[in-house]
């Protein structure tokens, strides 16, 4: 099978400022224009699940890829795409830090990290 384009209404969003973020990012990378982001939910964290994002240029035939924009694509294994449904990913810089944000509405609770989610 071939990869599924996820659908705007169920697929996962990204904000302007993640877009910038991990764009900034990607042009550091060699070989940028063959790398997707990978974002997969695995067990793990304070409530049960732990998100991951790294770059990688192996996107597998089931992997469901949201294409944001004509630099950025994104991974999802069809789970991680079915935890993910509706879901955005932001990017803040605060006085504490600066850091990616999941923000899951399947999640039934969050840590107070905003890494991991009981969904």
């Amino acid at each position: 099978m071939d990869n599924q384009v996820a659908e705007p209404s169920t697929a996962l969003r990204v904000t302007p400022q993640a877009i910038d973020k991990i764009t900034e990012l990607l042009m550091r990378e060699e070989d940028w224009d063959s790398l997707a982001l990978r974002i997969s939910v695995r067990p793990g964290g304070c409530s049960g699940f732990a998100y991951d994002l790294f770059f990688e240029d192996n996107v597998a035939n089931d992997d469901v890829v949201v294409n944001v924009s004509s630099d950025l694509r994104i991974a999802l294994d069809p789970a991680s795409d079915e935890l993910l449904r509706g879901a955005t990913l932001d990017f803040a810089e605060g006085l504490l830090g600066a850091g990616f944000q999941v923000l899951n509405p399947n999640a039934k609770n969050s840590d107070g990290c905003g890494s991991g989610c009981s969904c």
